[in-house]
């Protein structure tokens, strides 16, 4: 599988399990949540587009203005192929999410590595997620790690692992450090040694970019994603080479222990 868009034809043939066309998305529901962590000078603004498909939810990250919440009312019940067709990009990835994650949820993949998250305050899980990211990464003390996407636990973990952090990210300019935040990944991707991206880079349509560029220059990629978990792991072994995947419901929207799921590729494959 090259890129995202050979992945949703192929879906939308049935090479994956059952056509879209027989199935349908009973609910649409759109979120919009800020946060700030204690000790930090960052509030972030998410916004995220959900589907439920039978057992299964789907998830996509997406910029303030791109969905309406009318899209809750017009797109519940709306045959899923419909959606993959035809609907706002972070829509049409949360759709396909959806239904990756149906066909083969993450619980039940015997290659995941089920990672709990304790409960807690949002500093913990925040700490304990962004740990878990970090634990995927394979690198040599000084190594430069591209990361698209940036929260600043993430930052301080890969710095604890001996990595130092390129960092990109379309709306932030500085980390609560002071590091400067670059707004074009083309210059990290070029001279990093490991990327990591967040999911959100299928929302933004980035994420075939990103895993060109990897494979072209052989460079380790691991996606953290709540958005699109079960679509990037479509592409472990083909570009990805680990991912943190984390289904809805995600960690900052529980003070309760919840789970994550670790994927590697195997050194020789």
């Amino acid at each position: 599988m090259k890129n995202t868009e050979e992945l949703l034809a192929a879906v939308l043939a049935g090479e994956h399990g059952t056509r879209p066309a027989d199935l349908v998305a009973t609910s649409v529901f759109w979120v919009h949540h800020g946060t700030r962590l204690a000790g930090g000078n960052t509030t972030y603004l998410n916004q995220y587009v959900l589907v439920r498909l039978a057992g299964s939810f789907g998830g996509c990250a997406f910029e303030a203005g791109e969905v309406h919440p009318s899209i809750c009312h017009d797109a519940s019940g709306t045959p899923l192929d419909t959606l993959l067709r035809e609907a706002p990009r972070p829509l049409r990835i949360a759709a396909l999410d959806a239904y990756l994650s149906a066909v083969r949820p993450h619980r039940e993949a015997a290659e995941a590595e089920a990672v709990t998250l304790p409960a807690g305050t949002p500093e913990t899980r925040a700490k304990a997620r962004d740990a878990a990211v970090a634990g995927l990464l394979d690198i040599e003390a000084g190594a430069r790690v591209g990361l698209i996407g940036v929260v600043n636990p993430l930052v301080a973990a890969i710095r604890e692992r001996g990595g130092t952090p390129l960092l990109c990210d379309f709306n932030l300019r500085t980390t609560q450090w002071g590091d400067p935040v670059a707004d074009d990944m083309h210059e990290v991707l070029e001279t990093a040694d490991a990327v990591v991206a967040t999911g959100m880079t299928l929302s933004n349509g980035t994420f075939d970019t990103i895993l060109d560029r990897c494979r072209e220059r052989g460079v380790p990629l691991v996606v953290y994603a709540q958005t699109g978990s079960a679509v990037a792991r479509a592409f472990l072994g083909a570009g990805v080479a680990a991912l943190s995947a984390e289904p809805f419901p995600f960690s900052q929207f529980s003070a309760e222990t919840t789970t994550l799921y670790r994927y590697r590729v195997a050194a020789d494959a």
